[in-house]
Protein backbone atom coordinates (compact mmCIF):
# COMPACT_ATOMS: atom_id res chain seq x y z
CA UNK A 1 0.00 0.00 0.00
CA UNK A 2 2.92 2.35 0.62
CA UNK A 3 3.36 2.91 -3.13
CA UNK A 4 -0.06 4.60 -3.15
CA UNK A 5 0.92 7.03 -0.42
CA UNK A 6 -0.58 7.34 3.02
CA UNK A 7 -3.30 9.09 4.94
CA UNK A 8 -2.12 10.50 8.24
CA UNK A 9 -3.21 12.89 10.97
CA UNK A 10 -3.31 16.57 10.03
CA UNK A 11 -0.79 18.70 11.88
CA UNK A 12 -2.00 22.08 13.11
CA UNK A 13 0.81 23.68 11.09
CA UNK A 14 -0.95 22.42 7.93
CA UNK A 15 -4.29 24.12 8.58
CA UNK A 16 -3.58 27.12 6.35
CA UNK A 17 -2.46 24.81 3.53
CA UNK A 18 -5.64 22.77 3.98
CA UNK A 19 -7.71 25.96 3.84
CA UNK A 20 -5.96 27.16 0.68
CA UNK A 21 -6.89 23.91 -1.08
CA UNK A 22 -10.47 24.05 0.21
CA UNK A 23 -10.80 27.66 -0.98
CA UNK A 24 -9.43 26.91 -4.45
CA UNK A 25 -12.12 27.65 -7.06
CA UNK A 26 -12.13 24.06 -8.38
CA UNK A 27 -12.79 22.67 -4.89
CA UNK A 28 -15.40 25.28 -3.92
CA UNK A 29 -17.30 24.73 -7.17
CA UNK A 30 -18.01 21.12 -6.14
CA UNK A 31 -18.90 21.67 -2.48
CA UNK A 32 -22.07 22.59 -0.63
CA UNK A 33 -20.25 25.45 1.09
CA UNK A 34 -19.13 27.63 -1.80
CA UNK A 35 -18.05 30.88 -0.16
CA UNK A 36 -14.40 31.67 0.52
CA UNK A 37 -13.83 30.42 4.04
CA UNK A 38 -11.96 32.80 6.34
CA UNK A 39 -9.03 31.59 8.43
CA UNK A 40 -11.04 32.33 11.59
CA UNK A 41 -14.00 30.27 10.34
CA UNK A 42 -11.67 27.43 9.36
CA UNK A 43 -9.85 27.39 12.70
CA UNK A 44 -13.13 27.43 14.64
CA UNK A 45 -14.41 24.50 12.53
CA UNK A 46 -11.16 22.60 13.10
CA UNK A 47 -11.26 23.06 16.89
CA UNK A 48 -14.80 21.58 16.98
CA UNK A 49 -13.90 18.82 14.52
CA UNK A 50 -10.82 17.67 16.46
CA UNK A 51 -12.87 16.82 19.55
CA UNK A 52 -15.88 15.36 17.71
CA UNK A 53 -15.38 11.59 17.36
CA UNK A 54 -17.99 11.32 14.58
CA UNK A 55 -15.79 13.30 12.17
CA UNK A 56 -12.27 12.34 11.14
CA UNK A 57 -10.02 14.21 8.72
CA UNK A 58 -6.69 13.09 7.34
CA UNK A 59 -3.92 14.44 5.17
CA UNK A 60 -3.09 12.45 2.05
CA UNK A 61 0.64 12.31 1.42
CA UNK A 62 2.48 10.89 -1.58
CA UNK A 63 6.26 10.77 -1.94
CA UNK A 64 6.54 12.82 1.28
CA UNK A 65 4.37 15.61 -0.19
CA UNK A 66 1.02 16.62 1.27
CA UNK A 67 -1.49 16.52 -1.60
CA UNK A 68 -5.03 16.25 -0.28
CA UNK A 69 -7.62 15.85 2.44
CA UNK A 70 -9.80 12.80 3.20
CA UNK A 71 -12.73 13.22 5.57
CA UNK A 72 -15.19 10.83 7.18
CA UNK A 73 -18.32 12.49 8.57
CA UNK A 74 -21.21 11.44 10.77
CA UNK A 75 -19.58 8.12 11.59
CA UNK A 76 -22.33 5.89 12.93
CA UNK A 77 -20.73 3.17 15.08
CA UNK A 78 -24.05 1.41 15.68
CA UNK A 79 -25.02 1.03 12.03
CA UNK A 80 -21.35 0.95 10.94
CA UNK A 81 -21.61 3.56 8.20
CA UNK A 82 -20.21 6.96 7.36
CA UNK A 83 -20.31 9.69 4.79
CA UNK A 84 -17.01 10.65 3.23
CA UNK A 85 -15.42 13.22 0.93
CA UNK A 86 -12.03 14.25 -0.34
CA UNK A 87 -10.30 17.05 -2.17
CA UNK A 88 -6.82 17.42 -3.59
CA UNK A 89 -4.34 20.21 -3.86
CA UNK A 90 -4.91 22.24 -7.04
CA UNK A 91 -1.36 21.23 -8.05
CA UNK A 92 -1.77 17.52 -7.31
CA UNK A 93 -0.48 15.24 -10.07
CA UNK A 94 -2.75 13.10 -12.21
CA UNK A 95 -3.94 9.99 -10.37
CA UNK A 96 -4.01 11.62 -6.94
CA UNK A 97 -7.79 11.25 -6.57
CA UNK A 98 -7.64 7.52 -7.38
CA UNK A 99 -4.84 6.88 -4.89
CA UNK A 100 -6.68 8.89 -2.22
CA UNK A 101 -9.90 7.00 -2.86
CA UNK A 102 -8.22 3.60 -2.57
CA UNK A 103 -6.59 4.51 0.74
CA UNK A 104 -9.81 6.05 2.05
CA UNK A 105 -11.75 2.88 1.27
CA UNK A 106 -9.08 0.75 2.93
CA UNK A 107 -9.25 2.94 6.02
CA UNK A 108 -13.05 2.95 6.11
CA UNK A 109 -13.46 -0.80 5.80
CA UNK A 110 -10.35 -2.00 7.65
CA UNK A 111 -9.41 0.57 10.31
CA UNK A 112 -12.94 1.88 10.98
CA UNK A 113 -14.60 -1.52 10.33
CA UNK A 114 -17.48 0.11 8.51
CA UNK A 115 -20.16 -1.90 6.77
CA UNK A 116 -21.02 0.93 4.36
CA UNK A 117 -19.50 4.13 3.06
CA UNK A 118 -21.56 6.72 1.20
CA UNK A 119 -21.22 10.15 -0.33
CA UNK A 120 -23.15 12.87 -2.09
CA UNK A 121 -21.92 14.43 -5.32
CA UNK A 122 -23.35 17.40 -7.20
CA UNK A 123 -24.77 16.07 -10.48
CA UNK A 124 -22.54 18.22 -12.71
CA UNK A 125 -19.43 16.72 -11.09
CA UNK A 126 -19.53 13.75 -13.44
CA UNK A 127 -15.80 12.95 -13.23
CA UNK A 128 -16.09 12.27 -9.49
CA UNK A 129 -19.29 10.24 -9.92
CA UNK A 130 -17.46 8.10 -12.52
CA UNK A 131 -14.39 7.82 -10.30
CA UNK A 132 -16.50 6.51 -7.40
CA UNK A 133 -18.24 4.06 -9.73
CA UNK A 134 -14.85 2.71 -10.87
CA UNK A 135 -14.22 1.84 -7.23
CA UNK A 136 -17.53 -0.03 -6.95
CA UNK A 137 -19.86 2.69 -5.67
CA UNK A 138 -23.44 2.48 -6.91
CA UNK A 139 -25.82 5.39 -7.33
CA UNK A 140 -28.45 4.74 -4.69
CA UNK A 141 -30.59 7.70 -5.53
CA UNK A 142 -30.81 11.17 -6.96
CA UNK A 143 -32.14 14.05 -4.89
CA UNK A 144 -33.81 16.15 -7.58
CA UNK A 145 -33.04 19.89 -7.54
CA UNK A 146 -31.85 19.45 -3.96
CA UNK A 147 -29.14 22.09 -3.70
CA UNK A 148 -29.16 25.75 -4.69
CA UNK A 149 -25.95 27.10 -6.17
CA UNK A 150 -25.07 30.08 -8.36
CA UNK A 151 -26.73 28.48 -11.41
CA UNK A 152 -29.98 27.43 -9.75
CA UNK A 153 -31.08 24.16 -8.20
CA UNK A 154 -28.96 21.09 -8.94
CA UNK A 155 -29.44 17.38 -8.40
CA UNK A 156 -27.41 15.48 -5.82
CA UNK A 157 -26.29 11.91 -6.52
CA UNK A 158 -26.11 9.66 -3.46
CA UNK A 159 -23.59 6.84 -3.92
CA UNK A 160 -22.88 3.93 -1.60
CA UNK A 161 -20.42 1.08 -1.26
CA UNK A 162 -20.64 -1.94 1.04
CA UNK A 163 -17.56 -3.56 2.57
CA UNK A 164 -18.32 -6.77 0.67
CA UNK A 165 -18.49 -4.85 -2.62
CA UNK A 166 -15.14 -3.21 -1.89
CA UNK A 167 -13.66 -6.63 -1.14
CA UNK A 168 -14.79 -7.84 -4.57
CA UNK A 169 -13.04 -5.04 -6.52
CA UNK A 170 -10.15 -4.18 -4.19
CA UNK A 171 -7.51 -6.42 -5.78
CA UNK A 172 -8.28 -5.31 -9.33
CA UNK A 173 -8.20 -1.63 -8.31
CA UNK A 174 -4.87 -2.06 -6.53
CA UNK A 175 -3.42 -3.73 -9.60
CA UNK A 176 -4.63 -0.92 -11.89
CA UNK A 177 -3.25 1.76 -9.61
CA UNK A 178 0.10 -0.01 -9.27
CA UNK A 179 0.42 -0.22 -13.06
CA UNK A 180 -0.50 3.46 -13.40
CA UNK A 181 2.19 4.43 -10.88
CA UNK A 182 4.84 2.33 -12.66
CA UNK A 183 3.90 3.91 -16.01
CA UNK A 184 4.30 7.40 -14.52
CA UNK A 185 7.74 6.60 -13.07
Amino acid sequence: MQSLGTIRDIDDTELELMLSWRNAPAARRNMYTRHVISLEEHLAWWEKTKIEKRHLYYMYEYNSEALGIVGFNNIDTVNKNSSWAFYASPDAPRGTGSRMEFLALEYAFCALSLHKLFCEVLAFNEPVIKLHQKFGFKVEGVFKEHHLNDNGFVDIHRLGLLASEWGAVRGAMYSKLSKMIKAQS
